[in-house]
């Protein structure tokens, strides 16, 4: 009984033409996406217009290589995250189980773990010289490798484990908001309908989901699409080391930028077949349960496997990095002084806050202008706008001082001219170019929450609100916005958490003499020292944990579950 309601649009009247009429809502949205878009735009001028072609050399030597290795890492990363982040949401949200209220936030704990941190962590614990197979062959008596079989975590495997463990909660938080939004009407219905709770997921409940687990799933892949620390430490050749090398080993930007534009249209072309996937269906949810009637108790035995379902990935993408980063902080005091740490601290969350605030409130006009006028233009612009996710952060860096430099150096050559004053750099190299960096790279997160928000409400009750005489502003105002606080906090809590971490364009693009958590660690890190770098790895942890802890809060409330 699967549950997808065929509306599309109402079609104008045979031999009437419609017209694009665009109005200040639209213009804000394309304003948005080309504001957005630009780096980008400047990465595709570059690779076009250097007249250096370096395809030929690697289709013949490492490309094919290089496709295959990326499309295994996003299949199997893509699959475990959304096993583990789909089936976790459903549990968290429809069933009661003792401790349910305890992973309703703790399963989101993993996402402020760097991939690359816990790829060090599980590499010197898993490793022929590590704790576990020193303890095997201790307890059962083998002297070298050749007397067993162990899995080798520098592999493809191991980095999809690694990236899984970090990753699922993009699909969980966006499947578990999707989950708690559905109409427990429908859901009953099913039951009374003799459908079982496994049947009834599978044919309702994950269906209206759809929406809300392609975008945390797509945003999975382009995460997968943009990682280098943890694929160059476990020597996979992916596409996005071969740019890395094309950038920096044979200093080719021009090559790496085509590189990266190839990229960018491998993501066009998979976001477009989904979108053509769900093309003219929507996924309204028009009845609201009361507070939590549509939970289920649990039996004991089927509440024992809920609580390791939810629990491992807690145990193993958090519990574990967390407490050899605790041991190595206290037995090697951190390598970091208290004022240090608290001036990275505090660049690393005004830097990321910023960011999130910004990209939330942009990505939410964007969508708006988006839901308002559906035409091809600025659907069209709001998806370009929304790869830049799935651009390497360094070659997106590019992008953006490309367009700053230009102004600086135009600007600065003007001052000269009339007045004999030098500007310097007012935009590049500045804390502006970090941020603009960073809404070129989030905006996909926010953008992506504010639209399957948007999706979610039906346009009866937008139609009520204007029958009363309210605006577009009063309604995004008054209707919207209540109605979209689970999603535009999701899209925050993403950005920020993806700025405590991000590291590449940190590097390039950030003032002079300004430190952040990312990079400190990474410099230790990147030469394997990672007792050193410890308290600084956990302050990135830590400072995820409030903004988990709140925004699933915040999430659960919308329904006023009642439950233990």
């Amino acid at each position: 009984m699967a549950v997808q309601i065929e509306t599309g649009r109402p079609r104008p009247a045979a031999g009437v033409a419609r017209r694009f009429r665009p109005d200040i809502w639209t213009w804000a949205a394309f304003g948005v996406a080309a504001f957005t878009t630009a780096p980008i735009l400047a990465v595709v001028v570059l690779a076009l217009g250097s007249g250096v072609d370096v395809w030929r050399h690697l289709a013949d030597t490492v490309l094919p290589h290089y496709v295959q290795q990326t499309l295994i890492l996003m299949l199997g990363t893509g699959l475990g995250t959304f096993i583990i982040g789909t089936g976790t949401a459903w549990l968290t949200a429809t069933c009661r189980f003792p401790g349910r209220r305890l992973f309703e936030w703790a399963l989101l704990l993993p996402m402020a773990v760097p991939a690359y941190i816990i790829a060090y962590v599980y590499t010197d614990l898993l490793e022929y010289a590590g704790p576990v197979q020193s303890a095997l062959r201790e307890l059962m008596g083998w002297a070298s490798a050749r007397d067993y079989r162990f899995p080798e975590i520098r592999s493809p495997g191991g980095a999809i484990a690694m990236m899984t463990l970090v990753l699922y909660p993009y699909v969980y938080l966006l499947a578990r908001s999707a989950f708690l939004d559905q109409a427990g009407s429908i859901l009953e219905a099913g039951r009374v309908l003799g459908r079982g709770p496994w049947r009834n997921f599978i044919s309702v409940a994950l269906p209206l989901a759809r929406p809300a687990i392609v975008v945390g799933v797509s945003l999975v892949c382009m995460e997968v699409l943009n990682d280098f620390g943890t694929v160059d430490f476990f020597a996979v050749q992916t596409f996005t080391a071969g740019i890395y090398d094309v950038w920096l080993n044979m200093n080719n930007p021009a090559g790496a930028a085509q590189l990266a534009t190839a990229l960018m249209v491998f993501v066009l072309l998979l976001l477009a077949a989904e979108r053509l996937g769900r093309r003219h269906k929507r996924f309204d949810t028009k009845v609201r349960r009361l507070a939590g009637a549509s939970t289920q108790d649990l039996p004991p035995v089927q509440a024992a496997l809920a609580i390791a379902a939810c629990g491992l990935p807690v145990l193993l993408g958090f519990a574990v990095p967390a407490l050899v980063l605790g041991r190595y902080a206290l037995r090697f005091g951190g390598g970091l002084s208290a004022g240090d740490l608290l001036s990275h601290s505090l660049n690393s969350l005004l830097l990321s806050g910023l960011a999130a605030v910004l990209a939330a409130a942009l990505g939410l006009l964007m969508a708006y202008g988006v839901r308002l006028n559906g035409g091809r233009a600025v659907r069209g612009a709001a998806r370009l706008a929304s790869i830049g996710y799935a651009v390497p952060g360094a070659v997106l860096a590019v992008g953006v001082l490309l367009p700053l430099a230009r102004f600086d150096n135009a600007l600065d050559g003007l001052l000269r001219q009339s007045f004999g004053v030098s500007s310097g750099l007012l935009l590049s190299g500045t804390l502006f170019a970090v941020l603009y960096g960073f809404l070129a790279r989030f905006m996909a997160l926010s953008y992506g929450a504010a639209e399957s928000g948007l999706a979610r409400i039906t346009p009866n009750m937008e139609g009520a609100a204007r029958t009363l005489g309210a605006n577009r502003w009063q309604v995004l105002k008054r209707v919207h916005v209540p109605l979209l606080r689970g999603s535009l906090l999701t899209g925050i809590l993403l950005v920020f958490v993806d700025g405590m971490k991000e590291l590449p364009m940190t590097m390039l693009l950030r003032p002079f003499n300004f430190e952040t958590l990312a990079t400190f660690v990474h410099q230790y890190a990147s030469d394997e020292l990672l007792e050193e770098c410890s308290l600084a790895a956990l302050a990135i942890v830590g400072a995820g944990i409030l903004p988990v802890i709140a925004l699933s809060r915040t999430i659960s409330s919308r329904r006023g579950e009642a439950g233990p």
